[in-house]
């Protein structure tokens, strides 16, 4: 009789199941009346948990509605929160307790929503008593209204769970809550408890009164109410009693059990986690100690960057060591080869001197005994006619030519023979004579310059045209008539484009001031001579050579330039044009090899081979002198390198392997000894053979240095001409003026200070030095200008400075109107220097240099080479970065809370200041260096990548390195790969700020911004109150970084924790599915600020 009931009650729940989807909990209420038959239990209680799975699809669009930013996958969120399938035990034996009555005891759809709206309203923080409601109110107060009970709908009333608008009434039968479930105060139905969640019943302590662990108290004047289940499940500050404590595991919400040794459990774990090898995990361990991991990573780290550098070091010495073994040996061998020559040479000219000696001893012997021939036998003998020249040669040795049989019979000539025929001929030619080297191929089988391809064979190519090029200047030194025709006919000699600079009536003017810098400056600046500059201070003379070369901006130009007598800009030649600055702009952490290499590369014609490159560059490490100190670091400030004079002389070089055809010097000597000097006017003398046009600026030049000059530009104060013209006619044409230089007196140092007005003319001088401008104008039939008419009529006009006789009266001008003319000023010039770096000239000088990518070649392996200079400073910058996450991960912990934003906080700060301050070299450093490459025609996008492309490494690397302390100290949910993508965005996005900053800003500025910045926007990003606040919170970087940090640990919380999530999210106004967006922005502020940073590049550079 029992088997066949408990057969009727199985067939009546399959159909109500398989049937009746929306099927009323009372009537299986009322077919369920054996609580106690232990094989209908698990059936019913199978059937009223899918009854309450069910619910999801009536509550998805509530949650969807108003949780969205917190859920992220539905399913899987209430899988995880709810999916009690493993364990029903604690469903079956409420359903023991209540007799069966446990599905008019559940909320349905409408009690949830309606307490859960409760806890949306206040912020997502947790309430102690709900809102009035049908059932808990102030006219119905049942006891299931006090926390931890609940109330059965009665027996005569249907129960719908998927009902989500109407509540029921639920007065009846009140008792304490099942241990699993929880009973909130003011709602009399009962939710069960998520998973990660202990809910067994509360038990009464006397002592406090309050029923634990729930901390709740039994209602006043009720001696029957008891202590019931739990109350509440909140967020983890207002519910941690609910919560599965750390160190334990609830496998289900009414079972919890401490974590074995060997394992870790964290606070609302299900299962214990087996920790990983090298920890020590204790029975009841929380988290795990996996600070080992970080030490190893780190030592890792160091390890393979010790690896690189090491080997990278190493490369590059050994390449430089092969490198100047083959130039050593190629130099040795072209040395060689020349002595060999020199040697051959005077050995022929020693054999012609005996040969014509012993030609002139045989002509008179025989010329004695055959006297008594007939002159026309002497015709036959001498093939030359009586008197003339040739009659005096000596005869053949036979008097008949040989024979047919005595040809054939003669031996072929040796190849000592046919080496020695071959110098005879070209005695400068590469083939032949080796006998001092050994390889007497070595130099005939060498090919073309074109067609070289190894290192030793470019060197001998180099060095041998050096050495070519020396005896051919030491034979220059003694050039006799027919010596001078050959090197006239010479066709070796190379001849680069010609540049002729002529000028008239130049005027610079200062805007704003109007005050004269250059006026009605008349001349002509040749190719092949070497022009110099002097004058005494505030002359003009550097604003003269700048004119020149068109960096004059923020002044006012009139008058003509002429080049090669055609009005066209200088900036369509600016690729044969050299310009040496005054300061020394050259890398001090790259050799002196190094620097005149890459400019050579940069700047030459990119279908120049690389022998003749080689070739150029050691022409002028030869002619500079700089040999001994080729392979030597140029040296910072902090560090020191070569001396100051080579400094200057590596300064020259790199306008010189270029080959110019216009090189402007400014004060190329200032600092240099009279040796030097001399050893850098030769070099210079040198290039203007090949037509080069160089002019120069020169203060105190010796006497000796002085007469090598071509030409003399000599400027008085206010930028005005007192002489122009050759070197030779100077004291000529000051001596026509009464002008006489004294005795042991270098010219142009008592003409400047007769300009400086230190010395005064003789008394014999019929001009003062105030009108030698004048004199100079007159005697060239120059133009005076109207202002100067005064001087030209002999009007005495002593104590008047000629450089300000059209200076604006401001006297009269009122403050505001000499402020506005300030500005407008100041914006005119801003103006003429943005249209000055944005100019755009077509390319006159037929050199096509390399393009961007081949630029960025030459760049990207400079930039490389002083990173690994600088490595020092690297592991540096990674020792603070170290430091600075082992301090916050082991001060920051991560709280459940908030999900670790208060170490991520310090985190974003701390990276973001750190490498902030570090991306400041990669620009601020280099400033004056880009703007002079930038000026002479290299890429500045190729500058600029390469100089991102190598910080790439520290983009990448950087994290690694802090996250080897801060994650393995702190330990977050988070997986280390998350918490990496989101630094590698972070540090590359404030690298781009950092390049703004140090582009736009002067040093000291662009610190002080990198470390407020970080501060000020995370401070701000953390503020959540205001419209303002929350707009300028939306533009900071520093926000998205955080939210992406608190996101990926947020979204590892699941089960029992997501009340606190959404709690936590909302209180942020952070949004779950927000962290692809947070990868996004950070990268996108990061591109962003390299387009500024490049913009600014561009815009405000100085030329």
């Amino acid at each position: 009789m029992r088997n066949a009931s408990l057969l009727v009650v199985v067939f009546v729940l399959f159909v109500l199941s398989s049937f009746t989807p929306f099927i009323w909990c009372q009537d299986i209420g009322d077919d369920y009346n054996e609580s106690d038959n232990p094989e209908v239990v698990p059936l019913f209680t199978q059937l009223i948990y899918n009854r309450i799975s069910n619910l999801t699809s009536i509550l998805s669009p509530e949650i969807v509605k108003h949780l969205d930013f917190c859920i992220k996958d539905l399913d899987a969120d209430w899988n995880g929160a709810f999916n009690f399938s493993a364990d029903l035990g604690f469903l079956a034996n409420c359903v023991r307790k209540t007799n069966g009555d446990v599905t008019q005891r559940i909320c349905t759809a409408a009690e949830i929503k309606f307490y859960f709206n409760s806890f949306v309203e206040n912020g997502g923080k947790s309430v102690n008593y709900l809102k009035p409601n049908k059932n808990c109110n102030l006219t119905s107060w049942v006891s299931g209204c006090e926390p931890g009970w609940s109330c059965s709908s009665g027996p005569d009333q249907k129960v719908d769970l998927r009902n989500s608008k109407n509540m029921p009434t639920r007065t009846y039968d009140c008792q304490p809550c099942c241990a699993g479930f929880f009973c909130p105060h003011g709602l009399t139905c009962m939710i069960p408890c998520p998973l990660g969640a202990h809910c067994p019943l509360a038990k009464f302590n006397k002592t406090t009164a309050a029923c634990d662990p729930y901390n709740y108290q039994l209602p006043p004047g009720k001696p029957n109410h008891t202590c019931g289940g739990a109350d509440i499940w909140a967020d983890v500050l207002s519910s941690n009693e609910v919560f599965c404590s750390a160190g334990s595991y609830c496998p289900t919400t009414t079972q919890k059990i401490p974590c074995s040794s060997g394992h870790y459990c964290r606070m609302g774990s299900t299962t214990e986690k087996r920790c990983f090898k090298l920890t020590t995990c204790e029975s009841n361990t929380a988290n795990q100690n996996i600070h080992a991991y970080g030490i190893m990573l780190i030592a890792a780290l160091s390890t393979l960057l010790l690896i690189i550098y090491n080997c990278s070091d190493q490369v590059l010495t050994t390449r430089e060591r092969r490198q100047a073994k083959s130039r050593e040996a190629a130099a040795r061998s072209a040395r060689e080869t020349a002595q060999a020559r020199e040697r051959w040479k005077a050995a022929k000219d020693t054999a012609k001197k005996h040969a014509i000696g012993l030609q002139t001893q045989l002509s008179r012997t025989f010329s004695r005994k055959k006297s008594v021939r007939k002159p026309e036998q002497m015709k036959v003998l001498g093939q030359g006619k009586p008197g003339s020249g040739d009659a005096l040669l000596p005869p053949m040795p036979s008097n008949s030519s040989p024979s047919p049989s005595s040809a054939a019979k003669k031996k072929e000539p040796s190849d000592l023979t046919k080496m020695m025929r071959q110098l005879e001929e070209d005695p400068d030619s590469n083939e032949g004579f080796h006998m001092e080297i050994g390889d007497k191929n070595i130099k005939k089988n060498m090919p073309k310059g074109r067609q070289m391809h190894t290192r030793s064979q470019i060197f001998k190519y180099a060095y041998g045209q050096i050495e070519k090029e020396k005896a051919q200047q030491q034979q220059n030194k003694n050039l006799t008539f027919s010596g001078v025709i050959s090197m006239a006919t010479e066709t070796e000699i190379r001849t680069r484009p010609i540049i002729e600079v002529a000028f008239k009536d130049l005027t610079l003017t200062l805007k704003g001031k109007n005050k004269h810098l250059l006026r009605c400056v008349t001349g002509k600046i040749m190719p092949g001579r070497v022009s110099a500059v002097m004058g005494p201070s505030g002359a003009g003379k550097t604003t003269f050579l700048s004119a020149l070369a068109g960096k004059v901006s923020g002044c006012a130009m009139s008058g003509l330039i002429l080049i090669n007598g055609k009005i066209e800009s200088i900036h369509s030649y600016k690729k044969i044009i050299g310009f040496v600055p005054q300061d020394d702009i050259v890398h001090g952490n790259l050799t002196v090899e190094e620097n005149l290499w890459f400019s050579a590369r940069c700047r030459l014609s990119a279908d120049l081979p690389k022998a003749d490159k080689v070739l150029v560059v050691e022409r002028v490490i030869e002619s500079l002198g700089l040999q001994a100190v080729r392979d030597s670091l140029v040296g910072t400030v902090e560090k020191r390198g070569i001396s100051g004079g080579q400094r200057k002389r590596v300064n020259v070089g790199l306008e010189m392997v270029m080959e110019p055809s216009l090189l402007i010097l400014d004060e190329p000597t200032s600092g240099l000894d009279s040796s030097s000097s001399l050893l850098l006017l030769r070099a210079l003398r040198r290039e203007a053979l090949e037509g080069v046009n160089i002019c120069m600026v020169v203060h105190q030049p010796s006497y000796a240095l002085y007469k090598m000059f071509d030409d003399l530009i000599l400027l008085a104060k206010g930028g005005l001409t007192v002489y122009h013209g050759p070197v030779k006619k100077v004291e000529e044409y000051f001596t026509s003026l009464g002008i006489t230089v004294p005795d042991r007196v270098n010219p142009p140092d008592h003409y400047i200070d007769i300009l400086e007005g230190i010395v005064k003319p003789s008394s014999s001088a019929s001009v003062n030095y105030k009108q030698l401008p004048i004199r100079w104008m007159l005697y060239n039939g120059y133009q005076i200008p109207p202002e100067m008419q005064q001087n030209a009529a002999g009007i005495d006009i002593k104590g008047t400075n000629e450089s300000n006789l059209d200076a604006v009266d401001s006297d009269g001008q009122s403050f505001a109107g000499g402020l506005w003319q300030d500005v407008k000023c100041n914006v005119e010039i801003k103006r003429d220097n943005i249209q000055h770096n944005f100019l755009i000239a077509s390319n006159l000088s037929k050199r096509k240099t390399p393009g961007v990518f081949k630029q960025y070649k030459y760049f990207l392996g400079r930039v490389g080479k002083q990173r690994l200079r600088e490595a020092r400073i690297q592991a540096v910058d990674y020792l603070i970065l170290l430091l600075a996450g082992a301090c916050l991960g082991t001060l920051a912990k991560v709280s459940d809370e908030t999900f670790g934003a208060l170490g991520y906080t310090y985190t974003v700060i701390a990276v973001s200041l750190l490498c902030k301050i570090a991306s400041l070299r990669s620009f601020s450093l280099d400033k004056l260096h880009y703007w002079r490459e930038s000026a002479s025609g290299m890429s500045s996008l190729a500058y600029f990548l390469s100089k991102d492309t190598i910080d790439h490494f520290n983009t990448l690397i950087k994290p690694v390195v802090y996250l080897s302390m801060f994650y393995f100290f702190n330990n977050p949910r988070s997986s280390f790969t998350d918490n990496y993508i989101i630094l590698v965005c972070l540090v590359y996005c404030v690298t781009g700020i950092a390049y703004a900053l140090a582009i736009f800003l002067e040093p000291g500025s662009a610190q002080l911004w990198s470390v407020l910045l970080p501060v000020v926007l995370t401070l701000i990003a953390t503020q959540h109150d205001g419209k303002i606040v929350k707009g300028v919170a939306t533009l900071c970087f520093t926000k998205y970084a955080l939210e992406a940090f608190v996101i990926a640990n947020a979204e590892r919380y699941s089960g029992v924790w997501l009340v606190t999530r959404c709690a936590s999210l909302m209180s942020s106004e952070y949004d779950l599915h927000d962290w692809s967006l947070c990868i996004f922005v950070l990268i996108t502020y990061g591109i962003v600020f390299r387009i500024i940073a490049f913009f600014c590049m561009v815009t405000f550079q100085k030329k």
